[in-house]
This record gives C-alpha cells, sequence and structure tokens, in this order.
C-alpha cells in the first residue's frame, strides 16, 4: 500500500468512532478482523474442543511466523511466539548462562520490567549492573558504551529501543554496531516500536528482539514474539525450561533442542490469541510500516508543537522522536489535564515516576500525560484536542 486509506481504517476500528483514542502506547484499538478471528476460534473451540480446533488452524498458525518474520525482516525460523514482551525477555535471558561476577550494560531509559529482571540477576546470580550515559541531547553516548565494554567485558548488552515515556527513539543501531565489533551479545526490547516505525533486525545486528501485541501492533493482550539470531541458535542456546514444544525428549535422561527459535516456546498457548496477533501482524504489513512511521511521526510532531504553543511542558527528549508525547503543566502538575482529557472521552495514560525512576528523577517529576497518537488517528482529532488544552 503506497499511502494510509484512512476511510477504511477507521471503519475496520470501530473503537475510534466514540472517542478520541490516544492510548496505543498502552494497549491500542484492535481492527476488526483481529477480534472476528479470535471470537471465531473460541466458537469453533466449543463446538469441536481445543485439539480438533487447533488441528484445523494449523495452516494459520504457521503464517503467524511468515507474518512476524516480514515484519522486521528476518526468516520465520527466527521468531518464537510469546504471551507478552515481558515473557519474550525473560526467556532471551534465562538462556544466557550468567555467572558471579558478570556485566550486563543497559541505559538509564530501558523499561521498568527489563530493569526489574537485572536487579533479580544482581540479587540472585551476583550479575553487575553498569549503565550507558546519555548526551546533553539525551541520546546514548556511544562513546561511553564502547568504553564501559572495553573496560567491563559484558556478558550482554541491552537496550530499550522505545522506553515508555518520554519520545525518545535509542540509537539501537549504533549500539549494535559496537557489539558486533566487540561480539558482545545485544538483546532489544521493542515492545513500543514493532507496529509503530520500521524495525529491521539486520540494521539493528541484535541477538534478541521482543515484542508484545497489545501496543502498537494493534493485537491482543496476551500475546507476542521473541526473535533469535542464527548465531545464538547455533550455539544451542535456549531457555531454563523446555517443554516438548522446544526439544523433544531423546533418551531417559536427555533431549534435542528443536533447531529453530521455537525452543523458546512452550506447547500450551491460546490458540485465539495466537491467530489474533496473526491476524494484527497481517494488517500491519498490509498498511506498510515505513507508511505508518512517516505519518505517525507528523501526528506526533503536531501535537508536540500545539501543546507546546499552548504553554504546557513538553518532557521529550532526543533528536528522533516517536509516537510517545509526555508532558505536565508549567507547574509541573497534570489534575487539570487529567480533568479536561476524562470529560472530552479522550483516551490516554499516567506515566508514574516508578515506571521510569531515573527518567523522572532527573526532570524532579512525579506523574506525566502521555498520548500515543496511532495511525487510525487524524490531524483533526490531534487538533481537537490541543484547543481543549488553552487553557
Amino acid at each position: 500500500m503506497d499511502k494510509i486509506d484512512f476511510n477504511t481504517i477507521r471503519q475496520e476500528t470501530s473503537g475510534c468512532t466514540d472517542k478520541i483514542f490516544l492510548n496505543s502506547a498502552g494497549g491500542s484499538l484492535m481492527p476488526k478482523i483481529v477480534a472476528e478471528t479470535m471470537t471465531d476460534h473460541i466458537l469453533l473451540e466449543q463446538q469441536h474442543g481445543a485439539y480438533e480446533s487447533a488441528g484445523r488452524k494449523s495452516e494459520q498458525l504457521n503464517q503467524f511466523y511468515v507474518e512476524a518474520a516480514k515484519m522486521i525482516n528476518t526468516q520465520p525460523d527466527n521468531i518464537a511466539f510469546t504471551v507478552s514482551s515481558t515473557d519474550a525477555y525473560a526467556k532471551a535471558l534465562s538462556s544466557i548462562e550468567f555467572r558471579d561476577g558478570d556485566v550486563i550494560i543497559t541505559t538509564n531509559d530501558d523499561y521498568v520490567s527489563n530493569q526489574m529482571a537485572f536487579f533479580s540477576l544482581q540479587k540472585k546470580r551476583g550479575v553487575k549492573l553498569k549503565r550507558v550515559k546519555n548526551l546533553s541531547n539525551h541520546e546514548l553516548d556511544l562513546e561511553d558504551l564502547e568504553n564501559l565494554i572495553k573496560k567491563y567485558n559484558p556478558k550482554l548488552v541491552a537496550v530499550t529501543h522505545i522506553p515508555t515515556n518520554s519520545g525518545l527513539i535509542q540509537d539501537v543501531e549504533g549500539v549494535g554496531k559496537i557489539c558486533r565489533q566487540y561480539d558482545v551479545l545485544y538483546l532489544v526490547d521493542a515492545c513500543q516500536s514493532v507496529g509503530q516505525l520500521v524495525v529491521d533486525v539486520e540494521k539493528i545486528g541484535c541477538d534478541f528482539l521482543t515484542a508484545t501485541g497489545r501496543k502498537f501492533l494493534r493485537g491482543p493482550r496476551g500475546t507476542g514474539f521473541l526473535y533469535v539470531s542464527d548465531r545464538v541458535l547455533a550455539k544451542n542456546m535456549a531457555p531454563v525450561f523446555l517443554d516438548m514444544n522446544g526439544a523433544q525428549w531423546t533418551d531417559f535422561d536427555d533431549y534435542t533442542l528443536l533447531k529453530t527459535a521455537k525452543r523458546f516456546e512452550l506447547w500450551e498457548t491460546s490458540i485465539s490469541s495466537f491467530l489474533g496477533l496473526t491476524e494484527a501482524l497481517r494488517y500491519a504489513n498490509g498498511v506498510g510500516l515505513q507508511n505508518i512511521e512517516n505519518y505517525n511521526k507528523k501526528l506526533a510532531e503536531t501535537l508536540r508543537n500545539g501543546l507546546l504553543n499552548n504553554g504546557l511542558r513538553v518532557l521529550d527528549r532526543g533528536q528522533n522522536l516517536s509516537s510517545i508525547v509526555t508532558f505536565v503543566d508549567q507547574n509541573g502538575d497534570i489534575e487539570n489535564i487529567y480533568r479536561i482529557l476524562k470529560e472530552n472521552s479522550i483516551y490516554f495514560s499516567v506515566s508514574n515516576k516508578s515506571n521510569a525512576l531515573i527518567d523522572f528523577t532527573m526532570k524532579g517529576l512525579d506523574r506525566a500525560i502521555r498520548l500515543s497518537p496511532h495511525y487510525f488517528n487524524t490531524s483533526e482529532e490531534i487538533e481537537k484536542v490541543v484547543r481543549m488544552l488553552e487553557y
């Protein structure tokens, strides 16, 4: 598709007719085909049971790997279905044999759940955590990253592509070049970028990449996927806990790993959700990620400029900003903004200090309003919200 067909997309997004939905960074609106596919399969299970119903959909289930691979420029064998980005992240981490004294390098803006995983590894495995400095414009200091790698010889570098707030798109490709140069494992959290903009694992050069279904991908909650590189698969890396989906029981006390990224999957899953995510991937691929990225950037830029012109304090920093817009009033408060948005059926999120402790501490804030427009939104909706916040 060379351009976005807004009329069709809005007709196929029933949730956007009675409100202005600006919370795709939290949980976006599913296209009708996604919900219908899931409902149809649940009804099939009602009539035929789970095993028979899954068997009838084997071809459609295999299409998940094709569509996910197409979205991030890889092969189907490098894709595993997961129940969330956090689930994918945990499985990736568990495949790495951390020992006492091993170092993980991450950033000040990594996703809160990832930080929690690192803290757990600190407490249980004696892993040490180092964070890359930010430049004055909030971009990652790649020189500092290289110096940290030289000094600590880390077991892993982990970066969130788009953090939960502040609009930042981190330079994951620049990080990837350095990790390849020093042969360091590289994990990218793309939970906010897959579905919002073009994501290319070949350009990024990562070993793992995690994504979720419910955000900009517009899939069902309880879905996600994990990308695993060929070199990880060749090293026979696998999560700590396997089942019959990831390995074959080949001896009384041994198993043989599956050769593909499916070794990171568990056999039991929600087939209706699996099919729903497949349709969400197909839908986004049909619209075109470059089209989505270009349009989203225009929406977010219009929104940021409008808020700034209203005298509001926009918190987003960085040279390359995403479709996540965070702001407060000039006093650092959100109460009046919150009330106006709620009274006018504007769907949004509140980002709390506990979700981005380092970032919010540096900004001296406890909370911020987060708006996240997506390609089913119109420029008229953005302008309407800006006018509402002229106070």
